[in-house]
């Protein structure tokens, strides 16, 4: 219950941060002691500077790029102090011939052009987004008198920090009927009447999180977002939309989280389960996120070129779903925009083109290799969880007279 709970208020947090962080910023009230470089100073140089000293080279001016670390770090460092340079000179001068940004781009305000040259005067710190960062603990902040007895827990001390930042106060308790409908139809999917057993008005409301969570409809509730953002589906996507066989996945996504698996384990399971020592038949079905790409089975496909985009699939899904990251621009050039070069693309790419793997399908199943599941999945018994070796893919042909209709 507790990290549930955790995981959506900081990201409930994490999404209303920094609207208040730039509106403070843009009026020039952050307090000097709490000056951030991604949060206060790079979107002021995103704005107002990268199109002349940032990615594109066509672009760029004086040779100054300002929007990668080590560029921006040797600029500064010719000088005894980030305010002897000329970028400070050109931000705090009303010269035409001198200022930058020049008079005919976007101007700073007054406030913005003083926190940069705040942040010049404290050395010009820089730092890398936060998402490419390790995680750290936050402080725990020390809430204001005013809401001293209103703070439970340490998630309640961020929210009042932020509360007393703007002048806020928390909107009054929900009455326990209003909690416990929020907390059914976000943790199951359902309103309380239909959870296994309604709740009575003696039910502690952590006992209802954790009846909750025990419920087969947690699992199934939880598994949705996953499945959309894995591609599942039960159709081969192409033409027409012929069915294909991925709902042993979709089962060990549901049984995951009905058994609460650690995210490192989730991960690492659907990404290699199957390489792992010891590797169980669950784990090595856990690797169907990689095949819940399209299949196509039209007589003009091309194998290899199928087999190509399979394997550019699951790079981009791996970008997309564990990275955050859209990484397709990389498959054909560097793009200046994006973290992820080519020469890093096609390195996970190398990972992927390890499956020995037909580019195209049959009119109706999964394109090989694939494996014989027991009647009994997804309640399988331990006996029975073993990783099965898939056979050689040996393929014959369904039509010999007409194109590459393909069967096992």
């Amino acid at each position: 219950m507790c990290a549930r709970s955790v995981s959506i208020l900081l990201l409930a947090l994490a999404a209303l941060t920094p609207w208040g962080q730039t509106a403070l910023a843009d009026r020039g009230l952050k307090p000097d002691s709490d000056l951030d470089f991604v949060r206060d100073i790079r979107p002021l140089l995103s704005q107002y500077c990268f199109a002349c000293h940032g990615p594109d080279e066509a672009a760029r001016e004086a040779d100054l790029r300002l929007d990668d670390i080590e560029h921006a770090r040797a600029a500064f460092a010719q000088y005894d102090s980030p305010l002897d340079s000329p970028i400070a000179e050109r931000l705090a001068s009303s010269d035409a011939d001198i200022q930058m940004p020049p008079p005919d781009a976007k101007q700073p305000t007054p406030q913005q052009r003083k926190l940069l040259l705040d942040w010049l005067a404290k050395g010009a710190t820089l730092q890398r987004h936060w998402s490419f960062e390790p995680v750290q603990r936050p402080d725990i902040p020390s809430p204001g008198p005013r809401l001293a007895t209103w703070v439970q827990n340490p998630i309640d001390a961020f929210i009042a920090a932020k509360l007393d930042e703007h002048g806020l106060s928390p909107s009054p308790r929900a009455t326990a009927s209003t909690l416990r409908r929020r907390l059914a139809i976000t943790l199951v999917g359902l309103p309380p009447r239909n959870v296994p057993r309604e709740p009575t008005t003696a039910d502690s409301l952590a006992g209802y999180v954790d009846r909750l969570m025990n419920s087969p409809s947690y699992g199934e509730h939880m598994a949705f977002g996953w499945l959309e953002a894995a591609r599942y589906a039960d159709t081969d996507g192409y033409q027409n939309d012929r069915y294909r066989y991925q709902s042993a996945w979709r089962d060990w996504v549901i049984q995951a989280f009905n058994q609460h698996m650690p995210y490192d384990q989730f991960i690492t399971e659907q990404l290699a389960g199957d390489l792992i020592p010891g590797a169980t038949l669950r784990q090595q079905v856990a690797t169907g996120f990689g095949r819940n790409h399209r299949i196509n089975s039209e007589d003009g496909s091309i194998e290899a070129e199928w087999r190509v985009e399979n394997v550019v699939d699951r790079v981009d899904t791996l970008g997309t779903v564990f990275l955050g990251l859209t990484v397709s621009c990389a498959r054909c050039h560097d793009h200046k925009y994006d973290p992820i070069s080519q020469v890093e693309y096609y390195r996970l790419f190398a990972y992927f083109n390890n499956l020995a793997e037909y580019g195209i399908g049959p009119n109706n199943g999964n394109t090989p290799p694939f494996v014989q599941l027991p009647e009994s999945w997804p309640w399988i018994k331990d006996d029975e969880d073993s990783l099965i070796t898939p056979d050689p893919v040996e393929l014959r042909a369904a039509r010999k007279e007409a194109g590459n209709g393909l069967r096992r």
